[in-house]
């Protein structure tokens, strides 16, 4: 059984909530693509990975926040959201989900189960899958992050939100450093208590090497300057990855 979720209006925008304690998605509705919350902009830190992902995958629709961003910004790209709550999906015209077309598909799926079914390979695949009680067991669980890894071309990068994992959230960084052969970035978002969870596949010095907060070509300008000040702390994430790396290779 799926919790319905709650959507709150004011005159300037729309929220959805599983719970009053925690607002899973906020669109402006003058400007519903885009990014309202800086966890979400910290997990387009992929396109300092890959600036022209073919294929993105994203676990959750909540909103859409993500799905319309990046829809809007990489029309070169395609786009597979997967969302387990049919109540969710009912609102996608609430948020101004854009419809299911040659390049963008939401499936009602439980994403475990898909991820370890598809034959599908994607260059990118966001997690930011939450029910009412946190983020699910199917969605947190060694098999899971294998199945996630498997479903990346190589050189493929993972993005998931690790909000509110306590007291499991150490486990569930091993069990995505495990699930990538040890290669991962963490990148905290200051405001909340979200922490942005980065691996690659087949690509051990990907996350160390990123070199600059660049636009990619034929992005648009403005949401990219929106984005600046996020990429940037992926960017310094990753230099302090690489300068620990460094540093412990030397003792």
């Amino acid at each position: 059984m799926h919790v319905k979720p709650v959507i709150y209006e004011t005159l300037s925008s729309k929220s959805l909530f599983f719970s009053m304690h925690d607002i899973q998605s906020r669109m402006d509705i003058l400007h519903p693509d885009e990014l309202q919350f800086e966890y979400t902009r910290i997990m387009m830190g992929f396109l300092l990975h890959n600036p022209h992902p073919r294929s993105i995958a994203m676990i959750g629709l909540g909103g859409g926040s993500l799905a319309k961003f990046c829809y809007r910004c990489l029309p070169q790209t395609d786009i597979t959201v997967i969302e387990i709550n049919p109540h969710v999906i009912a609102h996608r015209t609430t948020f101004a989900v854009p419809p299911d077309d040659h390049r963008f598909t939401v499936h009602l799926a439980d994403a475990a189960a898909f991820l370890r079914e598809t034959d599908e390979k994607f260059d990118v695949l966001l997690a930011d899958g939450f029910d009412i009680d946190g983020l699910p067991p199917a969605l947190s669980s060694p098999q899971f992050y294998d199945d996630c890894r498997n479903a990346l071309n190589p050189g493929g990068i993972f993005v998931a939100n690790l909000h509110g994992c306590k007291p499991l959230f150490d486990v569930i960084v091993d069990r995505i450093r495990a699930g990538f052969d040890g290669n991962l970035l963490m990148v905290n978002d200051p405001g909340a208590t979200n922490r942005l969870a980065f691996a690659v596949k087949d690509d051990p010095k990907a996350l160390v090497t990123l070199t600059g907060v660049r636009c990619p070509q034929g992005f648009d300008a403005l949401a990219w300057r929106e984005l600046v000040p996020s990429m940037a702390r992926v960017f310094l994430a990753s230099r302090e990855l690489a300068r620990s790396n460094n540093a412990s290779a030397l003792t």
